[in-house]
C-alpha cells in the first residue's frame, strides 16, 4: 500500500506536486525494484546523502555517506534476488514551492527526508538525509 499525501502544498501547482511525487517514488521503486535507471531520472548528480543505522540493538548509531553513484549502484543489486521486504512505502510531501520541496519517505530501509530543487522543468532530488527505524518502545 503506497500513501501519498500533501498536508502544507496546497498552494503549489498540480503538476509540480506530481512531478515531486514522481521523484520521491523513482527514488523508492528504483531500489526496491532494482531499476537504477529510475535513479538516474529523479536523482540530481551532485546529491548528497548521510544516514544513521545501527548494526544491531545494542551498538551505536553508525554513519552513512552516500554518492550520486553509489546510490545507483546500490539500486542495482539491493533487491536483486527479489527477497527483500518492499511492503513499506509511504510518501508525504511535506512542502511545495516553485522551486524547491521536502519529502518524507519511510521505507524498509528507514526514513528518508528529501530535499529536492527544480531543474530545467524536472524535479531532482537533491539530498537526503536518512536512519533505520527508531526502535519501537
Amino acid at each position: 500500500v503506497l500513501t501519498v499525501s500533501t498536508p502544507f502544498s496546497a498552494q503549489a501547482p498540480a503538476g509540480d506536486k506530481d512531478g515531486v511525487r514522481l521523484a520521491a517514488l523513482d527514488y523508492l521503486e528504483g531500489i526496491y525494484n532494482v531499476q537504477p535507471e529510475r535513479i538516474e531520472r529523479s536523482v540530481h548528480p551532485t546529491l548528497n546523502k548521510r544516514g544513521f543505522y545501527k548494526k544491531d540493538a545494542t551498538s551505536p548509531c553508525v554513519e552513512s555517506p552516500m554518492t550520486y553513484e553509489q546510490l545507483v549502484k546500490r539500486a542495482a543489486d539491493w533487491n536483486k534476488d527479489g527477497k527483500r521486504d518492499t511492503k513499506l512505502r509511504e510518501i508525504v510531501i511535506l512542502d511545495v514551492l516553485d522551486q524547491t520541496a521536502v519529502v518524507k519517505l519511510t521505507a524498509s530501509w528507514g526514513i528518508d527526508f528529501m530535499f529536492l530543487g527544480k531543474f530545467d522543468g524536472k524535479w531532482k532530488i537533491v539530498q537526503i538525509l536518512w536512519q533505520s527505524h527508531p526502535p519501537k518502545t
